[in-house]
């Protein structure tokens, strides 16, 4: 494996690393990020950030946000699967946006993307709601990923203030029990507001990826969502996706 760049910003090391044609981004040593132009589905915890979109008809997916960027991957995955007319991407670091739009191409045309701190940019949005909304907000303690921004009940409705009515929300967490003590597992009210809500994991990764949903939908609705697009349908050998999906409450 080539290491392509790298920076030491105070005590967080940057590193863009290739595999043939995969992208790799790591810091202070751990994978934040991993896409391949060729191979856009990954089998691991980035394909799960977009499957819950696959819950509806990916066309009525038009305003997508992301929180969280890393280098970019599920963004690069958004516009080539769902393809929406908006896709904002909001990250504090500056130079995972440079590494984004260096090494992963995340152009313009593709995404937005925003340094800003995700609370103050959430508190400060005033404008259309999204039907998707994703929170992958990560950063790293003694080589472990862990969440950045702790979902408790206030982040939970910070969330759902800029979710459409028909919209769907997604977080990552480091695993089962971190969602588990999750204020979208634990709260009552804030589960009134969903009418679904289920879990994805993958084996080869820990991650627990929360899928809430306003409007009622299926694992049968999202297999059939999924079968419409070939790299994405689970029934071909061909298929890369790697998933299991638990209905949760």
């Amino acid at each position: 494996m080539a290491i392509l760049w790298s920076r030491q910003v105070g005590d967080t090391r940057y590193e863009v690393r290739s595999a043939g044609a995969t992208r790799r981004l790591y810091t202070n040593g751990v994978l934040h990020n991993q896409y391949n132009e060729r191979q856009p589905v990954t089998g691991s915890v980035w394909d799960l950030l977009m499957l819950p979109a696959f819950f509806r008809d990916p066309k009525t997916i038009r305003r997508v946000l992301v929180l969280g960027v890393g280098g970019g991957a599920v963004l690069r995955q958004l516009h080539r699967f769902i393809a929406p007319d908006t896709l904002i991407g909001v990250d504090i670091e500056g130079v995972h946006l440079d590494i984004a739009r260096r090494y992963f191409n995340v152009t313009p045309e593709i995404a937005t993307l925003v340094e800003a701190d995700a609370r103050t940019w959430l508190a400060a949005y005033d404008g259309p709601p999204f039907d998707l909304v994703i929170d992958d907000l990560f950063g790293h303690v003694d080589g472990e990923s862990e969440r950045a921004i702790a979902m408790d009940t206030g982040w939970a409705r910070a969330l759902l203030k800029q979710l459409a009515p028909q919209g769907v929300l997604v977080a990552n967490f480091p695993d089962r029990a971190a969602f588990s003590a999750s204020a979208l597992a634990m709260s009552r009210q804030l589960r009134k507001r969903f009418a679904a809500c289920y879990r994805f994991t993958t084996p080869m990764n820990q991650n627990a990826v929360a899928a809430c949903l306003r409007e009622p939908a299926s694992r049968a609705d999202l297999r059939r969502q999924l079968a419409r697009v070939p790299a994405l349908d689970t029934r071909r050998k061909s298929c890369r996706l790697r998933f299991r999906v638990y209905r949760e409450g």
